[in-house]
Order: structure tokens, then sequence, then C-alpha cells
């Protein structure tokens, strides 16, 4: 049975108060180790756009892009607008998108080491065949091979991170997936600036090297311990007590191995979790999942980060200045993302993201206004315009780096019970690639079609955004992940949505948190 209005709700009580134990170096370390899945990720998108503006690759596969780009007369905005390019780009990501669905009973059956390793092992594939491509289907399909590694491995490595962080820095080390992410990115930038001045094979290199991250996942992945929330799922209640005790650092972790074993029990009588998700006692967890990653990627990050060479050449940048410009984009997201890792458990999820929506939102506009005003389709920008538009664009990222970069992983991974939790993940990630493919699909277009107002495009979506989680998404910060689900009933909109009742139990845990009484006097109060 799905579950319904009265099946059992899994944890109801809170015990977040009585959690013991501290932040020991294993639970660190095996974060770390386990986040270098990020890297494969933020690595393709550096080396992407860096790639398709080398002109030895876009002659072998694009050379009616590399024409294009060789006329001088040719609009600036315009000059790589190719829908075949864009494939080159967006076909991983259709292909992590479907990969990412099947992951879902593989991370949930077998566990999240497994998907770790599977997502690693088609990453290093799918570099093998981009390295030694000699056509345009070869190409394609290491490209897809890299889709199900991104696929695989952003399902797992947020549920992992999420599952083995202590409480109170589990925003903190979940953002090691965003910081991967970011260092892939920067190492790939850099790697570019290296292999362009290698000529004509030099982008062999730069996607050959993506490689290493790949073998780095897959060795991290087999070394890795499971889960205790995984293991107990599992049937692996012992273990899972041996893991728990060892991450934890002490041996009295009853309360939240009690929550694990709650949160088991009833995801174990769940046999179908997509068709369980679209419950309405699922219902907020199930928007955030599509919405939080949708607004993560209408930011206008992607486009920035996979045509941030071609979209500075296309401002007149040189071209070794506009990947140098990408370079510098790519270190700034890294320093950034510290900044989150410093600030997400300490002023919670919600100031980020808002605070860091209205620094996007001012900088898209002043980019906008500018190339609107000094740059027209056949100019270029001066030389003090030009590094006036970098570090806007600089500021935007850096505050995405700090805000959505990391949070739009981050607060999906963390908000689903245990017997949707796998689901809701590979719904986040699906539609996380969705929306990658459609921009990365059409950027080059829009670019042509918009020219300047292209940023007011995406301005405008951060509004949106911005707004939707002042209003909808509560504060996770400090709240247990076995005890989400309380959080919900709080909520001055999702409790309106919520059915009233789930059973005797849950109804009464109910009716006294609205009062603001605890269940009995060994419940505390949730962490704030």
């Amino acid at each position: 049975m799905a579950g319904g209005s009265f099946a059992p709700v899994g944890v109801a009580k809170e015990r977040a108060q009585q959690y013991q134990g501290k932040v020991t170096s294993f639970v660190v370390v095996t974060c770390i180790i386990a986040a270098i899945g990020g890297s494969i990720f933020g690595y393709d998108i550096g080396i992407s756009g860096g790639v398709t503006s080398m002109d030895p690759f876009l002659q072998k596969f694009f050379p009616a892009v590399y024409h294009k780009k060789r006329h001088i007369h040719e609009n600036n905005y315009c000059k790589y607008n190719n829908q075949g390019l864009a494939a080159f780009t967006s076909s991983l990501y259709l292909a992590g998108l479907v990969a990412s669905l099947g992951a879902s009973p593989v991370t949930r059956k077998y566990g999240r080491r497994i998907s770790i390793i599977y997502g690693g092992l088609s990453f290093l594939v799918g570099a093998t065949l981009n390295a030694s491509a000699e056509n345009l289907a070869m190409l394609i399909l290491g490209r897809i091979m890299l889709g199900v590694g991104i696929g695989f491995g952003n399902q797992a490595v947020p549920l992992y991170l999420s599952e083995m962080a202590p409480v109170h820095i589990r925003g903190g080390l979940n953002m090691m997936f965003q910081l991967a992410t970011t260092l892939g990115i920067f190492t790939a930038n850099m790697v570019n600036y290296g292999t362009e001045k290698i000529k004509p094979w030099g982008w062999r290199l730069s996607l050959g090297l993506a490689a290493v991250p790949a073998l780095l996942m897959t060795v991290g992945g087999i070394l890795l311990p499971e889960t205790p929330n995984s293991l107990i799922e599992r049937g692996f209640k012992d273990k899972g007590r041996q893991v728990l005790e060892k991450i934890r650092g002490t041996h009295n972790v009853n309360a939240e191995l009690q929550d694990m074993i709650d949160a088991s029990e009833f995801a174990n009588a769940i046999k179908h979790p997509f068709r369980n998700i679209l419950e309405t006692r699922n219902r907020p967890q199930l928007v955030m999942a599509i919405f939080m990653p949708t607004f993560q990627i209408l930011t206008g990050i992607n486009s920035i980060l996979f045509y941030a060479p071609v979209l500075f050449q296309s401002m007149g940048f040189g071209g070794d200045a506009s990947l140098y410009s990408s370079v510098l984009t790519g270190a700034v997201l890294v320093l950034s993302t510290f900044i989150s890792i410093a600030t997400v458990d300490r002023w919670g999820r919600r100031i980020l993201l808002i605070s860091g929506g209205i620094q996007m939102i001012l900088c898209q506009v002043i980019v906008a206004i500018i190339l609107g005003l000094k740059f027209d389709s056949s100019a270029e920008l001066s030389k003090g315009i030009s590094i006036l538009v970098v570090v806007v664009i600089c500021l935007f990222v850096m505050a995405f780096g700090w805000s959505w970069g990391g949070l739009g992983w981050t607060v999906p991974s963390e908000i689903f019970s245990l017997e949707t939790r796998s689901a809701g993940q590979s719904i986040t990630v699906a539609v996380n690639l969705f929306f990658t493919f459609v921009i990365a699909q059409s950027f080059l277009f829009l670019l042509c079609a918009f020219k300047f107002g292209i940023f007011l495009f995406f301005a405008g979506w951060i509004i949106i955004m911005t707004i939707y989680v002042y209003v909808f998404l509560p504060e996770t910060k400090g709240v247990p992940i076995e005890e989400m689900t309380l959080m919900w009933r709080k909520h001055w909109f999702w409790k309106r949505i919520l059915p009233k009742e789930y059973d005797e139990n849950s109804s009464r845990q109910t009716k006294l948190m609205e009062l603001g009484q605890p269940e009995d006097a060994n419940v505390s109060e949730p962490v704030s």
C-alpha cells in the first residue's frame, strides 16, 4: 500500500535535543571524499564552454560555427548560434535526466555507495570516448555516458552527505558537494586556459582529463562506508548502529537511531515511492523538489558558466582574454562557496537564499543596462566597460555561490522522509538536468534573439524565486533529517495543505505542536 491519509507517519516525536555526539574527523573525511562526486558535474560545466570556443575543436566537429565565428561582419550576439553545437553541450543533461530516475531504485535497494561507484565508472567511459572522438556521433555518445555518470552521482552524493552529517553542521557538510562542483569548474577553466595553446589536440586533453575526477569518485565510493539510514532501511540495524556510533564518536546514539528505525519501518511499508510522493502529505516536499532546482537553473548561472568564453568573445574580448575571464569567474565561485559553508548553519538557509537573490537581480540588471547602452551587434566593448562587465558578472557569480549554488541541492536533499528520499532526490536531479538541458540548448538562440535582454529575462526569474523562498520555504537549519516531516505542519501555508490526521499518534502530536507544547517531558522543542 502506498499509504493514505491514515497511514503511519514514521517519526512522530521530536528527539532533536536528545541527539548525542560530536563532529568527528571520520565523518568530515568521509563527507569530503563523497563530495568529490560533485567535481565531475563542475568539471563538465567548465570544460564544455572552453572547448566549444577552441578553433581546432570547431573546425573538426562544427565547421559551420568556425566559419561563422571568423566572419568579421557577423552579429556578435549570434556568431555561435548553432543547434549542433548546443546539442553537444546539452545532450549530456538529457541523458543525466533519464539516468537520475533510474538511479532512484538502485540507491534505495542497494545503497548510496553503489550509485556513486556506478556514476564514476560511467563518467570514466564517457571521458575516454570524448578524448578519442573522431566524429560527432562518437562525441555525442561520450556525452551521453557522461550524463549517466552525472545522473547517478548527483542523485546519490547529496543524499549521502545529508544522511552522514550531524544535524548542527549538516548544511556546511552538504555544501561540500557544491564546493567540489565549483572546484571542478575552476579546474576546468584552468585546464582550458592551458590547453587552448596546444594545437590541434588541446581539446582532447581538456575532455580526457575528466577521467581524473571520475576515477577519484569511483575509488572514493569503494572506500566509503554506507550511511546508517540506508543500512537500517535495508535491514542491517546492527551495522547501521556501528556506523552511526563511529561517525558520531559516541555509543549514546539511541535517540537518533530510534528516529532512523521509525523512519525505516514506515519506509519499508512503501512499495511505490514515486506513487507515494504524489500524495497530499508529501506535497510540500514535492513542490520544493520541483521548484528549487528549476529556480537554481533559471538564475542564469549555467548559461554564464557553460558559455563564459563564448559570451566574453561575443562581447568583443579576445580568445585568451575570454578564457582568462572564465578562470576568474570560476575562482570567485569557489571562494563564495566557502562563505556559504561558514554561514549556512549559523544564519540559516532562508537568509542566504533571499540576500543572494537580491544581489543577483541587481547584477543582472546592471549588466543588461551596460550592454544595452554601450554594446551593439557589431561593435566591441571598450577596455574599461569590459572590465566593469566582468566585475559585475563576478559579483553575480559570488551571490549565486553563497546562495542558490549549494542550497539548490542542500534543501531538497534534506527535506524528504526516508521512504521518499531517494525518489525525491531523483526528481530534484531530473528537474535540474531538464532545465539545464533546455537552457543549454536554447541559450545561444536566446542570446541571439534577446541580445542584452537575456540578462533581464533571468533577472525576472530571480525576482520570482526570491519571493517564493520568502513565502513558502520554512527554515530547515537545525532540524534533524528524520524529523523534517514535523516541520511542515508548523508552516503557515503548508499546514493548511497537509491532511489533518494520519493516525492517533501523529494527530495527537500535531495538536500538541499547534499548542506549542511538548508531547511529554522527555521531548524537547525542535532545534532552531
